[in-house]
């Protein structure tokens, strides 16, 4: 304020000193007075242009600072200049913020999709584009309810009955490879909704994986269980030649044996998963491995025949495998006494241990059974899992041999390859990484 007034008085005592000089002593009363009339008239154009510069900087879009020099009008400059650096700082760190918080967004594992109040999508996440099939340029302020024509989400989101999720097929569901999500609706603010899908089709997959297994093992066991019953009332309730009574022992042996290896291989599978990965530094005979696996087939197939299976076997000798002992002896007796069960006794099995020549080996089994139709192979490692029922139960397996080799082929960072023709029989192969094998060069 004190600047505007002194600038006044400089403008009047300017107009004054130019009248004293160019107005004559007689004209001096009028000639003061329209100097000093002239003197504020000059100083409000001056002050009036420099108001007019700072309106039409106000105006403007305030991008550079501008020089008003000092009092008031420089003084509101200042100010609103501040004001203004203030304002975009603010708008930035809300503009990071914002960024920030859609970033979090997007690296969600989870769907994310914001509606405002009319349906249309505001945003989306890329998880959500790949759950939903959405573009999110594309697709962007379209009715979300356009895009997703599923009937059970339609009628979700018509009831507006948000308190529980609802599950829909995704994208590229088909019967054979099927993809599920839960969706959930969340409303916020005045109408707005957050929408959220999440994948579950893995976790649908394990919780029928579990039902089966559980209806699988009690079907596995009741079964011997219901023949056990039935042979121990018929002991105890008749009397018996002692041919007889030794028959009947005899079968309820053989049952109790099938419960006994169905709860054997049940825990070979769960150690397996609980166990911790084996070593790379412990090493095992991969010819005290093949031995043994031959004592097993032939004890097997004396059993199931009894017969001679003619086995041909061609090892390289002195190769060590990286690895647990009994998992390998499991997983490798497993292919070989499967050969035995499913082949004839006049057609041979051929056994083949040899080391690859970028260093790693192969375990193979190639026997000329009856073979595996196309369309049973990528099952063929599941659990319980039979292509021919009656077959498996009859020569003794459990179901779940070719699941404990996929276990422990993964755990030792190997590769199970199945390959088979109907009518020309099967070749199983287990193929160990080099950094797995080593020859010991002893013949």
């Amino acid at each position: 304020m004190w600047t505007r007034v002194i600038g006044l008085v400089l403008c009047q005592a300017a107009a004054l000193a130019l009248a004293w000089v160019l107005v004559p002593a007689d004209d001096w009363a009028w000639g003061l007075a329209g100097a000093a009339l002239l003197g504020t008239y000059a100083w409000f154009v001056m002050d009036a242009v420099r108001g007019l510069r700072l309106l039409a900087w106000l105006k403007g879009e305030l991008q550079a600072p501008m020089t008003l020099g000092s009092g008031l009008w420089g003084e509101v400059q200042d100010r609103a200049w501040r004001a203004v650096r203030l304002r975009d700082r603010a708008l930035q760190d809300s503009e990071q913020r914002l960024q920030e918080f859609l970033a979090a967004l997007q690296a969600s594992p989870n769907g994310v999709v914001l509606l405002n109040a009319q349906g249309q999508i505001e945003w989306l996440n890329d998880m959500a584009c790949r759950h939903f099939g959405l573009d999110a340029t594309r697709d962007l302020m379209q009715h979300f309810a356009n895009l997703v024509r599923d009937p059970v989400f339609a009628r979700y989101y018509a009831q507006q009955n948000y308190r529980s999720d609802v599950s829909i097929p995704g994208k590229g569901h088909t019967p054979t490879h099927p993809v599920r999500l839960l969706v959930q609706v969340h409303e916020y603010g005045e109408g707005r909704k957050l929408l959220l899908s999440r994948d579950v089709t893995a976790l649908e997959q394990a919780e029928a994986m579990r039902r089966d297994f559980v209806a699988n093992v009690s079907h596995e066991i009741r079964t011997p269980l219901t023949v056990l019953s039935g042979f121990i009332e018929t002991l105890q309730t008749l009397v018996l030649q002692e041919g007889e009574r030794a028959r009947y022992l005899a079968l309820m042996a053989e049952q109790a044996q099938r419960m006994q290896s169905l709860v054997s291989d049940l825990l070979t599978l769960s150690r397996l998963e609980g166990s911790p990965l084996p070593v790379a530094n412990e090493w095992v005979s991969a010819d005290a491995l093949l031995a043994q696996c031959l004592r097993d087939a032939n004890t097997l197939a004396d059993i199931v025949g009894p017969r001679e299976q003619p086995i041909a076997v061609q090892a390289d000798a002195g190769l060590e495998l990286a690895g647990i002992q009994s998992e390998l002896q499991s997983a490798m007796s497993n292919l070989l006494t499967n050969a035995v069960r499913y082949t004839p006794a006049d057609k041979a099995i051929e056994v083949h241990l040899r080391q690859l020549a970028e260093g790693g080996a192969e375990f193979v089994v190639q026997d000329h059974g009856v073979g595996i139709a196309q369309e049973h192979l990528s099952r063929l490692t599941e659990r319980f899992y039979r292509v021919d029922r009656s077959r498996s139960r009859d020569t003794g397996g459990t179901g779940l041999g070719l699941a404990i080799v996929k276990h422990v082929v993964q755990r030792h960072g190997a590769e199970l390859r199945i390959s088979s023709e109907w009518g020309q029989g099967s070749c199983f192969t287990i193929r160990f990484p080099a950094a797995r094998v080593r020859a010991t060069g002893l013949a």
